[in-house]
């Protein structure tokens, strides 16, 4: 029986192709431009080790979403509009630096990823008061993730040589990999933009 599935959905096209050997090799000194301007829209973001920072202004709204939700039962359409289209940034730029695309990451284009939830209709879909708590009831993923992110960066070590080598993304690992950048999305839709109060699953899969 399949699982329902959840509000937040993420998937990554499988580069069933020979990938560029030599950007493979250098991503960490190519992927340096595309981090800069990354960084002037978001100085808050998330990476591969599970771990969510926020400093300064820009990136990913929160408390005013928050606030708003608590307090007038709405959530602003830009502020959701900043939010998805910045998290599809950040995931196109995580998915460069995970390797399973060799095109260089676009500011406005989804290329190979795909990144959606759906725009809160507050009074129906959310509860006023779970926002002040979601970053709580969320610790459970924070641990799996943790533990995850190790795991995904020693696939990835393996993915690095085996590109070098063979010029192909291993498929079991790339689905492993696209498992855990999904279930990071899934909580950051949960507890940080607060687009669902759906708990996030346990699973990797879609």
């Amino acid at each position: 029986m399949q699982a329902p599935a959840y509000p937040v959905q993420f998937s990554v096209d499988y580069p069933d192709r020979d990938l560029d050997r030599l950007t493979t090799g250098l991503r960490i000194f190519t992927a340096i431009p595309i981090l800069i301007l990354l960084g002037t829209v978001s100085p808050s973001t998330y990476g591969s080790n599970s771990r969510l920072l926020f400093a300064g202004a820009g990136g990913v709204l929160f408390f005013g979403p928050l606030l708003m939700i608590v307090f007038r039962q709405k959530y602003p359409r830009w502020w959701y509009d900043w939010n998805l289209q910045l998290l599809r940034f950040i995931n196109r730029v995580s998915v460069y630096l995970a390797l399973m695309d060799d095109r260089y990451p676009a500011t406005d284009e989804d290329q190979s990823v795909h990144l959606d939830f759906p725009y809160p209709d507050v009074p129906q879909d959310l509860n006023r008061w779970l926002p002040l708590v979601k970053w709580f009831l969320a610790i459970p993923h924070y641990v799996v993730l943790f533990f995850l992110g190790i795991a995904a960066f020693i696939a990835l070590i393996i993915v690095w040589f085996a590109i070098l080598f063979t010029g192909r993304y291993p498929r079991d690992l790339f689905t492993f990999v696209e498992g855990v950048i999904r279930w990071q999305n899934r909580v950051v839709g949960y507890a940080i933009v607060l687009v669902t109060d759906q708990y996030p699953p346990f699973r990797l899969g879609a």
